[in-house]
């Protein structure tokens, strides 16, 4: 017998573990570590830099190893210079072709560099739209952490409602017995009653459903046992100015189009330069054989490097080039527009936001005091019942 204090000792401390408090710091931490939508965003980062290559840009040569390889029966007729007629039936040609090649584009009219660079800034878009989901995600994980704080101080509420009601059930009860009050007085409460324990059933669902919703964030399974913290601190107090001049420089949505904007510059740049003459450098070192089954020449071999370049300089291209660079243009104007109205955007969300947080400040103070009032009002009521001064309708406004 002596086993059993043990065994429930080790069992509540147990679930004291168990019921740890996550604090929105830890549930902060935990989203940044295992959120799915940050996981694949950083993904998406690292393949733009993956990409950021000179190799990708053009700036450097490409080498192949080329193979081919030929069998070939034909009827051949030929006439050599001096009159000789040479007639050659079923012919057949075996031919085989090795090669190392070497091409490097030596001058593109500079677009490679401009590649290079729009290259570089893909990856600097990128990084900042993976710190954009990432806020996205603190933002998300603190709205639902939040969110079960305010679920859990409902239910409070309702429990103290719940409080009332049993009390409001006592005294009509009594009330009633004693021929004070009337039976519908007691039914009144004992519905109301009833009623308050279905909002507490209905809102243990609803937190549970919001404690699923950070689970989700976390990047946890649903069965994750946790105490939330049942408090909001309401210690913050925004400076506009601040907040104002930060805009331009750490807001994600505001510097994610003004790097597409230098972007699309750029490609208007990159594009403009299909008018400018190219220059390629090409290298190789080749092995040639060719056997013949009957003729004059019945094996060819050959093997050496060759050297060679070409100069391409555009001089038509059916408007082809106008028409790319007009689109450029085009593209690098939209751009333009879409950064304007963003930043337009921003500074309305923003002030309006402070607006109505300001509001909402004032709003809490005036409910703090009618808390306190609504709590004194449902005492005297309470009490005006118990001394039959009253009508329950009373004390279910109260």
């Amino acid at each position: 017998m002596k086993i059993f204090p043990i065994f429930f000792l080790i069992l509540n401390f147990i679930t004291a573990e168990a019921q740890k408090t996550l604090t929105v710091e830890e549930a902060v931490n935990l989203s940044l570590k295992n959120n799915f939508d940050i996981l694949f965003s950083r993904n998406d980062a690292n393949i733009a830099k993956v990409y950021n290559t000179a190799g990708n840009a053009g700036m450097l040569p490409s080498v192949a190893l080329a193979v081919s390889g030929n069998y070939g029966i034909n009827d051949v007729h030929q006439k050599l210079t001096g009159g000789t007629d040479n007639n050659y039936t079923s012919l057949a040609t075996t031919s085989i072709n090795v090669g190392f090649e070497l091409s490097w584009t030596l001058y593109d009219g500079g677009k490679m560099f401009i590649t290079k660079s729009k290259l570089t800034e893909v990856e600097a878009l990128g990084e900042i739209q993976f710190k954009d989901k990432v806020l996205l995600t603190l933002f998300n994980t603190i709205e639902a952490y939040y969110d079960v704080v305010r679920q859990k101080q409902q239910l409070n509420s309702i429990n103290e409602t719940l409080k009332y009601n049993r009390e409001r059930v006592k005294i009509t009860q009594a009330g009633y017995t004693a021929g004070t009050l009337l039976k519908s007085d007691w039914l009144m409460a004992k519905i109301d009653l009833n009623l308050s324990m279905q909002n507490v059933i209905q809102q243990k669902f609803l937190i549970d459903a919001a404690l699923k919703t950070l689970n989700l964030l976390l990047g946890q399974n649903f069965d994750n046992n946790y105490e939330i913290s049942d408090s909001i601190p309401l210690n913050y107090s925004p400076v506009r100015e601040v907040l104002i001049s930060k805009l331009s420089t750490s807001n994600t949505n505001f510097l994610t189009f003004k790097k597409q904007m230098e972007i699309s510059q750029m490609a208007l740049k990159e594009t403009r330069t299909s008018y400018l003459p190219s220059v390629k450098f090409n290298a190789g070192y080749y092995l040639s054989q060719t056997i013949n089954s009957n003729g004059t020449v019945l094996k060819n071999f050959s093997v050496g490097p060759q050297i060679g370049g070409s100069l391409v300089v555009p001089l038509y291209s059916a408007g082809e080039n106008k028409r790319k660079v007009a689109g450029a243009k085009i593209l690098v104007l939209s751009a333009e527009y879409e950064l304007q109205n963003i930043k337009l955007q921003i500074n309305t969300t923003l002030e309006n936001t402070l607006i109505e947080f300001e509001n909402q400040q004032q709003l809490l103070k005036i409910e703090k005091e009618n808390i306190e009032l609504a709590k004194e009002n449902l005492k005297i009521s309470l009490e005006r019942l118990r001394l039959g001064q009253t009508t329950s309708l009373e004390v279910r406004l109260a």
